[in-house]
């Protein structure tokens, strides 16, 4: 696919497909877990799961932190005159090696400190053995969820967006039967739900590695100079995208432990459901971001701002179609996905509505919040993505979160990440109005 000369309509709607369908696929790990776990184990299990949700932040935020942040910088030299292939495998090689420290250091601290991390991210006396019965059996395989990561980022960045959503919808369709099989059939229960997504992670990571024997490989492992220097640079330019994720889960743990203070457990197996609710709307934000970023990148190295202007309208139609569709079913249907996720109780269908209409409101400007990030990224302003994600996941959030139940009353901690997200949107119009009308130009493709 040319990315510099081919048609924008063509080139972004067919990445869009393939990072949709992945990212959709990745979601669904999640959200087949929570509910074969939730209707297996009622309300316990659902609330054992949402105490569960960081470690996913941790480890796939640090395959984000090498995978976009590499690809960024490999399409920006790919774009230039020359491709400077050796320069741009450099880089590559530089992530593989960063992703596999990184890979080390999260499968020795979850595979040891299981029961510390979840307590601490809010597990009580009722959810910790179902959390560390989910988490057994992913222990044994931390570095694949961290590789699969890397390696989307970098298959769609070199012509084969297909196979990086593959591989995910491989992994993603075993987990889907897996879990029905092992947790109902066999009767594991949590363990059997952990155990189809780690099967389901191996079948992933494999499926992508066979990019590395077709025709269209352009993927080298080369003695990479100033590796440290590189390093550096690749996580600057992948911090923001790492830090959603990492956002992600520092807000699921002050939430949890918020809620168990003010609420209690009902309302914890409730915003168990809006984790999985909010996971999938971050992963269409994620879509739009990593199918516009190859293209923002290349044609931002080789300085087509015409084409970059082009697949912007195109990926900001497409983060206020998420953003409307996902608010009108909180609005909608909120109890439709209680059921779902769990075998509810009467209490919980009776405060789940108006916890899910409220919270529901952030989702009609989290996919452009977060879609600002790549396109931060993706024209060389870290700066700008680095302030949208530490304001919208840490600052702003982080403080509403504490400071709206004192001050306002427990129930008000559902409007915390609404009004963030408000918040976080006037920034980001307002940068990315400004960074657009400065982008360089030096020549024009086709649109």
């Amino acid at each position: 696919m040319d990315l510099l000369n081919g048609k924008i309509k063509t080139l972004y709607f067919k990445y869009l497909a393939a990072a949709f369908g992945s990212a959709l696929i990745t979601s669904i790990y999640s959200i087949v877990d929570m509910a074969m776990v939730g209707q297996y184990h009622g309300p316990d299990g659902a609330a054992a799961l949402a105490v569960v949700a960081p470690i996913w932040n941790i480890i796939y935020s640090l395959g984000l932190l090498m995978g976009i942040g590499g690809s960024v910088l490999f399409s920006t030299i790919r774009g230039r005159a020359g491709g400077q292939e050796k320069r741009s495998n450099e880089y590559f090689t530089a992530s593989i090696i960063g992703s596999v420290v990184l890979a080390l250091a999260a499968w020795i601290v979850i595979a040891v400190f299981d029961r510390q991390l979840l307590t601490f991210f809010g597990a009580g006396e009722e959810t910790l053995s179902l959390a560390r019965e989910y988490v057994r059996p992913i222990k044994f395989v931390v570095p694949c969820f961290l590789f699969t990561q890397t390696l989307a980022a970098y298959l769609r960045n070199d012509g084969h967006p297909g196979l990086a959503t593959a591989g995910v919808l491989a992994g993603g369709i075993f987990n889907i039967f897996g879990d029905y099989f092992f947790v109902f059939t066999c009767d594991m229960g949590a363990f059997g739900a952990g155990l189809a997504t780690a099967v389901g992670s191996v079948i992933s990571i494999l499926v992508m590695l066979s990019h590395f024997f077709t025709k269209k490989n352009t993927l080298r492992l080369v003695r990479p100079s100033g590796l440290l220097g590189k390093l550096r640079e690749i996580s600057v330019t992948g911090f923001s995208t790492f830090f959603i994720d990492i956002a992600m889960g520092i807000l699921t743990i002050l939430f949890n432990r918020q809620i168990m203070a003010c609420l209690g457990t009902n309302a914890l197996s409730v915003y168990g459901v809006i984790v999985n609710i909010s996971t999938f709307v971050q992963c269409c934000a994620y879509s739009v971001g990593q199918a516009s970023q190859p293209i923002f990148s290349t044609n931002f190295g080789a300085g087509n701002a015409g084409r970059i202007r082009r697949t912007l309208q195109y990926a900001l139609a497409t983060t206020a179609f998420f953003g409307i569709v996902w608010t009108v079913l909180c609005l909608a249907a909120p109890n439709a996905f209680i059921h779902i996720f769990m075998s509810p109780t009467e209490a919980v269908l009776e405060i789940a509505p108006g916890i899910i209409r409220c919270y529901g409101l952030s989702f009609l400007l989290l996919p452009l919040n977060i879609f600002s990030t790549y396109y931060f990224q993706s024209i060389m302003k870290p700066q700008a993505a680095f302030i949208v994600s530490i304001s919208r996941g840490l600052v702003i959030s982080g403080l509403l979160i504490l400071l709206l139940p004192a001050a306002a009353g427990a129930g008000f901690i559902w409007l915390a990440m609404p009004l963030t997200e408000l918040i976080t949107a006037v920034y980001v119009v307002c940068a990315v109005t400004r960074y657009t009308k400065r982008l360089p130009q030096r020549k024009e493709g086709a649109l």
